[in-house]
């Protein structure tokens, strides 16, 4: 590109164009334990484990795999919440040469039998719980799987919880089949001998293979190289300057086993010699309970948990005294969320941007100096965002004119796995087409406007559902909103909102809301309809969802039904 206008934003201290030496990852590891021997790595419900504890936890279960049979290559699956055994078996699988398949606790077994096949995992890491290991078990026997690691969580807990787990939480423990196929996690441990050193050519070889949906909606494994993930935490780094090594406790909620998590709560964590306070399960109560108590310092979140977190009793009575700033991602951020967290946290929110297929972490604001509410920020350190005419992926557009985002750099991924056309629809040389429409200001700021495949078409005009998103947002009773295009016989399509409603906030009306919204949007972009209701769908990690409201209209409109009363029709402008 012939300028980088975000050059002249960039952060004092902050090198754009610094260099990056690709790098095994399980170096950061490795590192923090040499330079931070004694300092609380985990922190598991009140069990804290050192530096050091981890980097030979991890050489232990680095041996322990290779004597299942652990090779350059191997797919070690990890089926697993937020626990000790999960950066025990990452790091330890990753010492040994294999590359780690991420699987999440909340996927149909279905799923599972898919990824498990698609991706050839051999051994699967899982838990001893009723909500894991029999899903599991089933995939075990259905598919090429050859061994399980099976851990318990009354194995990492501290005392007496340790003890009481087994008692009172019985019926949560799954019957695991000991067998010869079985191995009980802390025995991946005991092997006694050193692990065999593996040469990884950081740059070619795959460290995590991680499956999403990517900008075509069909689940591949996008192949990050040890280089791109160890790159990405060291951009992430070089742009957090406010983090002091070995100082920080970051709060560990969003679960790991989802890229946005595995670089900036993990990996960035340990590069950073960060406690991180580990969360199993999300539970706002809980997550209250740990940041106040242990004084977290820094967290990453997706908006409806910063919501939750705002909604409880304690939110602006101390919680956060110990924050120091916090980072989004996963989601659009509404700016008016931003501004109430920031004023009751008392703590910067710092939106980024990133996508599986870039490890994740594209952009990001700055942590202090000049923030614009609504931009994803400025390109991190070796990265180029461009903005892609999409019609024409030659042609870069204008500053200020909408076009599809482009980024270059040594984050992008090696391809999808075993998906070679998928793989070309979007890698054009070293560019990656993402799928999403934004565009760039003056100053090198980027605004996205919405994801091309959300895009509503109204009449010939363009509709985005984020901006009618961010117009509900404005109004003060609204907690949740979500926007997608419903078939219309005359407009082609027309946007439908739903909304779930603050507490104490069950009064509003749909007729009230549309009044709220015509001076805030244009005729063609007012919602056609507005359904209230509880709570929204979400993903694993807790942003909202569209494609289960998608499904669900289409599903209605094909039986030509309604539900009586719960869906409102607006006036007409």
């Amino acid at each position: 590109m012939s300028e980088r206008p975000w050059l002249k934003s960039y952060p004092e201290g902050v090198a754009w164009d610094m260099q990056f030496e690709p790098t095994p990852l399980p170096r950061l590891l490795e590192d923090a334990a040499r330079d931070f021997p004694d300092n609380p790595c985990l922190n598991f419900l009140g069990r804290r484990t050192t530096y050091r504890q981890l980097w030979q936890q991890a050489r232990a279960a680095a041996a322990g795999f290779q004597e299942l049979g652990v090779k350059p290559g191997t797919k070690v699956g990890l089926y697993l919440p937020n626990c000790p055994q999960y950066p025990i078996a990452y790091y330890g699988a990753l010492l040994a040469g294999a590359t780690i398949v991420n699987y999440s606790p909340l996927y149909s077994e279905r799923e599972l039998l898919a990824q498990v096949e698609d991706s050839e995992t051999d051994i699967m890491v899982s838990l001893d719980l009723e909500v894991l290991y029999p899903k599991m078990e089933k995939v075990f026997r259905e598919t090429r799987l050859k061994r399980m690691v099976v851990g318990s969580l009354a194995e990492v807990l501290p005392f007496p919880k340790n003890l009481l787990f087994p008692l009172l939480k019985s019926r949560d423990i799954a019957r695991v089949n000991w067998d010869e196929s079985h191995i009980r996690f802390r025995d991946l441990l005991k092997t006694g001998r050193e692990p065999e050193l593996v040469a990884i050519d950081p740059t070619e070889d795959v460290a995590v293979l991680q499956y999403t949906g990517g900008t075509t909606g069909v689940p591949k494994g996008a192949m990050l190289t040890h280089a791109n993930l160890y790159v990405n935490v060291m951009q992430n780094k070089a742009w957090q300057s406010a983090w002091e090594l070995g100082k920080e406790r970051v709060f560990a909620a969003l679960p790991f086993f989802h890229v946005f998590a595995m670089t900036a709560v993990l990996n960035l964590g340990i590069a950073t010699a960060a406690e991180l306070l580990l969360m199993p399960r999300y539970e706002t109560n809980e997550a209250i309970r740990i940041i106040e108590k242990y004084g977290a310092t820094m967290m990453a979140g997706v908006p409806t948990m910063y919501r939750a977190l705002l909604d409880h009793p304690r939110a602006g009575k101390g919680a956060f005294a110990a924050m120091k700033h916090c980072v989004s991602g996963g989601a659009p951020l509404p700016a008016e969320l931003a501004a109430e967290f920031e004023r009751v946290a008392g703590c910067r929110v710092v939106e980024g941007y990133g996508l599986t297929e870039t490890s994740p972490v594209v952009t990001a604001n700055r942590l202090s100096g000049e923030h614009r509410p609504g931009s994803i920020g400025l390109p991190l350190p070796a990265t180029d965002l461009l903005i892609l005419d999409k019609d024409d992926p030659d042609r870069e557009m204008p500053l200020g004119e909408t076009g599809e985002l482009a980024v270059r750099g040594p984050q992008v991924m090696k391809g999808y796995w075993k998906r070679p056309d998928e793989t070309e629809k979007v890698l054009k040389g070293d560019i990656l087409l993402t799928g999403d429409l934004g565009y760039m200001d003056e100053d090198g700021y980027t605004f996205i406007v919405d994801r091309e495949k959300d895009l509503i078409l109204v009449s010939g005009f363009n509709v985005f559902p984020r901006i009618v998103e961010e117009a509900l947002y404005e109004h003060p009773a609204v907690a949740e909103a979500t926007v997608i295009g419903v078939p219309h016989e005359y407009k082609g399509e027309v946007p439908k909102a739903f909304v779930a409603l603050k507490p104490g906030h069950d009064g509003l009306t749909a007729d009230e809301l549309m009044e709220f919204l015509k001076p805030r949007l244009a005729r063609h972009e007012m919602p056609k309809e507005i359904e209230f209701r509880d709570s929204l769908p979400k993903t694993v990690v807790g942003k909202l969802s569209k494609k289960e409201l998608v499904a669900e209209e289409r599903a209605k409109r094909t039986e030509s039904a309604r539900s009586s009363g719960i869906v409102r029709e607006g006036p007409e402008r």
